[in-house]
């Protein structure tokens, strides 16, 4: 599937470089430049885009600065048809190509959003009450850090000590993470982070599809067991299908990733809890709902979407039935659903479709 993606990218790539560098060639400063002379005005933009583009490539990732270019050639494919549509009903053309110059400056402004999105993450509140629930408590969720990718460890660090400034009960890692590319100085980096978070139950963290990764551990330059090591030594509680009680009477269930053929159903995990607690389910991806509402979970925290990343595609995974839920709160019979946008990405740098967060839920007896 990944070869076809690449092929179809290289082939919208290509194509939108031809249309920017016609289009280009009617900018006032181009003309000059090549004396009015069409194939040299073209000549001059498709080089100059050429270059902006490994420029990009060489900042930011050749991924990256495809994203950018193509979010360009949308944009200036747009404002073409709002200029056209503009042309048509004044009857009089511009003198000056404003359409092309306005997709360049909206597309760098909306880029820079979505690089602002990506790497400064909010705080992101729920509130939950039940009679299960024995005393106030409060749990931190962070997901899909994907360190090496918007932050390294020494970044990761710094939000620990803003969560440790929300007097968290407890904290939960639900999955990603690290990365494929994660270093290993990133790798032990983040893990000894999570060492100074300060709570007073305990940081669980289960495993998302990249936590074990697709590379060869001599790739990645470190091994799965390394990272489970390093973690365990900074006082994490790893959770693959198991759980763990913490104040206030409630549980956490911990499941291991979808990825993983081997995992237990919902059902079965729930069949040893006790019915008296509230039960709060780590569940990398947010893939199955149904069953989760049915075996009786309380609260299910999920990530691995990153929000949708993009927009338009961020509803990709809702319709075709990836994800149950993209970004946010859902409730289903009797089981609250809160899906995380993640605190960092995945291969890109950039959030236009949402922004990076780390979540705060606070939970309370009823009534409260």
């Amino acid at each position: 599937m990944w070869q076809y993606i690449i092929i179809a990218v290289a082939v919208v790539f290509a194509a939108g470089l031809a249309y920017v560098s016609f289009r280009g060639a009617r900018f006032t400063f181009v003309q000059k430049l090549s004396r009015g002379k069409k194939a040299p005005a073209r000549l001059i933009c498709f080089a100059a885009f050429a270059l902006v583009t490994g420029a990009l490539a060489l900042l930011l990732g050749i991924f990256n600065a495809l994203v950018c270019m193509l979010h360009l050639f949308v944009f200036w494919g747009a404002a073409d048809l709002i200029g056209l549509v503009i042309v048509k009903a004044r009857k009089k053309k511009p003198r000056r190509y404003i359409a092309g110059a306005f997709a360049v400056l909206f597309c760098c402004g909306w880029m820079t959003y979505g690089w602002i999105s990506a790497h400064n993450a909010r705080q992101t509140f729920y509130g939950f009450a039940s009679a299960e629930v024995t005393e106030n408590v409060r749990i931190v969720q962070i997901s899909d850090s994907h360190i090496g990718q918007v932050f390294d460890a020494d970044g990761f660090a710094e939000y620990v000590e803003k969560i440790n400034a929300l007097s968290p009960d407890a904290v939960v890692i639900v999955g990603d993470f690290v990365d494929d590319d994660t270093s290993k100085e990133d790798m032990l980096g983040g893990c000894d982070a999570l060492g100074k978070l300060k709570t007073k139950c305990g940081v669980y963290l289960v495993w998302g599809n990249h936590d074990r990764g697709y590379y060869s551990e001599s790739r990645r330059g470190w091994s799965f067991a390394e990272l489970r090591a390093r973690l365990e030594a900074n006082g994490v509680t790893v959770l693959e299908d198991e759980s763990a009680d913490v104040a206030g009477n409630i549980r956490v269930i911990g499941r291991k990733d979808r990825s993983d053929k081997g995992r237990k159903t919902a059902r079965e995990l729930m069949s040893g809890a006790d019915a008296g607690k509230y039960v709060v389910m780590l569940d990398h991806q947010p893939h199955d709902f149904a069953a989760e509402a049915e075996a009786g979970a309380d609260l299910v925290l999920c990530g691995h979407t990153h929000g949708g990343q993009f927009i338009p595609i961020r509803h990709v995974g809702e319709w075709i039935g990836e994800n149950d839920l993209r970004y946010g709160h859902k409730k289903l019979r009797n089981t609250d659903f809160i899906v995380s946008s993640g605190i960092g990405c995945w291969g890109f740098k950039f959030k236009t479709g949402c922004f990076s967060e780390y979540v705060i839920i606070d939970l309370k007896p009823a009534g409260e």
